[in-house]
């Protein structure tokens, strides 16, 4: 109940719409149970005409008949038609404005429950997502957030709709016959506690339904995502199975929560037919023998009996859907409570430029406890210096850089701007001071302009043909179908590897960022794609701050710095020429990857 009511903050901001919507849902009610009782004033105008002469109650129905009767029989049935054409109208009325306001709310409900999860993905930290699957999260995204808009529409909308159809049914069966009522109401308890005893079940049951959905997400999204790989190994069958598997078990899930959801309604209904049954014999009983209770009661009660049926019936279906919902919202707000690791202190600053140096002072790192993957790293870069890091995989390079963009917090020591712990800074601000270039190429499913426009806000067309210029892609993108106005598709997969490079690079050069991070930049491209991106690279280096991580970059050799890693820490750093004459691991490693360089 508490998850439920957590979700149902959402409808506070409409809570208007909702209240309206709850309005027409009442009149609705009322316009139903007004038809029902209809059926009184059709009996005594068609079978009861030689009583015109009606008791003095003061009551709705004894009106309505007063208005009914006439002199003439076709007078009667003129208005008995009429009263009933005007009846239904309102009702369809009712109806539409119920729903239509209902679908406004649930709609953007839903809307907000996935912005709000989609921004909070966004504001975690970036080792929340080491441990998660993107599919698992796609799947809360998309397959969740749509339960919980199906436990709005078709449950707690539902829920009220026929719950307020069943107190208009019950005052209708009390009026009619209140010792009959007694009779029918014994059933109410029985129903209630059947549909409680299946919620709770239901609830267990569609938790275990979603997480094999979220099985068959993460799958497809990994196999589709590496489908280039899944081709050169030959592993479609494999790919193919493992699919198989988890649907399977996704079918099994939904059966078993399925075998217990569709229980409850014929169950309620069958407790109503012997309600009824039981209520047609006493009814009968009270007509014909006791003469206690007039004909057109009876049917009045009796319609309204059986008109219990239905909502009785659509409150167990409500129920099961509003499980699975309550089920869907717990997997939401278990990643909504997650709280990032790296926050801006309520006093962060905003940094605009870089003036004389970046320090890192005893630095500490390691992504698992008793697993140390940084140890002692101390180094001091200097506004303008180019700064190359070296050492085995392994070594601590990218991490090191990561954390001077602050994506992880170390365990220990401090990273300082300009004499400011990093800590103090806020992370925007931080970060776009730095542009980094990565081998594995982050492309977007967008055109060739969006992906480098990526880099700055309302870039403009001219800026972006200037930076993929001096990246030496403007070239290659020209002679594409449609210029920079051609999607590249997802990742980037219509590119070469690159072309894919180029594009990062001139965003980064249209970010115009003061601290350059380069990552193995140009690994495992060819030496005319290289040579390129060389180029590029050396015009956005000017007058810039840079950290270089590579193995076959020129830059390497002239590089102010070179920093040598090795097992998390630095054991060598000098020129060149320096650690060549050191004759130490950066000789060991440069006679392995870079002596046909020279």
């Amino acid at each position: 109940m508490r998850t439920y009511l957590r979700l149902l903050s959402y409808l506070r901001p409409y809570w208007k719409l909702f209240l309206l919507a709850c309005v027409f849902m009442l009149l609705l009610a009322v316009a139903s149970g007004f038809s029902i009782s209809m059926i009184s004033p059709f009996v005594n105008a068609v079978f009861n005409r030689q009583s015109t002469e009606l008791p003095a109650r003061f009551d709705i129905l004894t009106r309505i008949n007063r208005y009914i009767l006439a002199p003439e029989p076709l007078s009667t049935l003129k208005r008995l038609i009429a009263l009933i054409l005007g009846v239904f109208f309102l009702k369809g009325v009712f109806a539409y404005l119920h729903r239509y306001l209902s679908i406004i709310v649930e709609q953007k409900v839903t809307r907000d429950v996935r912005n709000h999860i989609y921004a909070h993905l966004h504001n975690l930290s970036l080792s929340f997502f080491h441990g998660e699957r993107v599919g698992k999260l796609t799947s809360r995204i998309t397959h969740d957030v749509q339960l919980i808009k199906y436990s709005m529409s078709d449950g707690l909308i539902t829920l009220l709709r026929e719950f307020l159809l069943v107190l208009v049914y019950l005052v209708i069966v009390l009026w009619a016959s209140w010792k009959l009522a007694l009779i029918s109401f014994g059933v109410v308890p029985l129903c209630m506690s059947i549909i409680v005893f299946l919620g709770k079940k239901l609830k267990k049951r569609s938790a275990r339904t979603q997480e094999k959905m979220a099985e068959v997400a993460s799958t497809l999204h990994e196999t589709l995502s590496a489908i280039k790989i899944v081709k050169a190994f030959a592993t479609e069958k494999l790919e193919i199975d493992k699919f198989y598997r988890n649907t399977l078990d996704y079918l099994k899930a939904v059966i078993r929560f399925e075998r217990i959801g569709v229980l409850g309604p014929p169950l309620t209904e069958f407790l109503g037919v012997i309600a009824a049954s039981i209520i047609l014999w006493y009814g009968g009983h009270q007509i014909l023998v006791a003469k206690t209770l007039s004909p057109d009661k009876f049917f009045v009660f009796l319609a309204a009996s059986l008109s219990l049926m239905q909502p009785l019936k659509s409150i167990s279906n409500a129920n099961s859907i509003i499980q699975h919902g309550i089920a869907a919202a717990e997997r939401i707000f278990k990643i909504l409570d997650e709280q990032p690791h790296i926050t801006d202190r309520p006093d962060a600053v905003e940094v605009a430029d870089f003036k004389a140096s970046l320090s890192l002072k005893g630095i500490e790192f390691e992504y698992e406890p008793g697993c140390s993957v940084l140890n002692g790293i101390s180094l001091d870069i200097r506004k303008g210096e180019v700064i190359a890091l070296v050492g085995l995989s392994g070594a601590g390079k990218t991490t090191l850089v990561d954390l001077i963009m602050r994506l992880y917090e170390p365990n220990q020591g401090r990273i300082e701007l300009d004499g400011i712990d990093i800590r103090s800074i806020r992370q925007r601000s931080l970060r776009k001071m730095m542009g980094n270039v990565t081998q594995e190429t982050i492309l977007f499913n967008d055109t060739v302009a969006g992906n480098i426009g990526y880099g700055k806000e309302h870039a403009s067309r001219d800026e972006i043909v200037q930076a993929a210029k001096l990246a030496n892609a403007h070239e290659f993108i020209v002679n594409m179908p449609q210029g920079y106005d051609t999607r590249i598709g997802e990742r980037g997969v219509k590119l070469s590897g690159g072309e894919r490079q180029r594009i990062a690079i001139a965003r980064s050069i249209l970010r115009n960022p003061q601290i350059l991070i380069f990552d193995e930049a140009t690994a495992s491209l060819d030496s005319h794609s290289e040579r390129l991106i060389q180029q590029a690279i050396s015009r956005l280096m000017k007058g810039r701050t840079v950290i270089v991580i590579a193995h076959r970059l020129s830059t390497v050799r002239n590089a102010d710095k070179i920093v040598v890693l090795d097992d998390g820490r630095i054991v060598e750093h000098g020129t060149h020429a320096q650690l060549i004459e050191r004759n130490g691991l950066y000789k060991r490693l440069y006679d392995m990857q870079f002596r046909d360089e020279v």
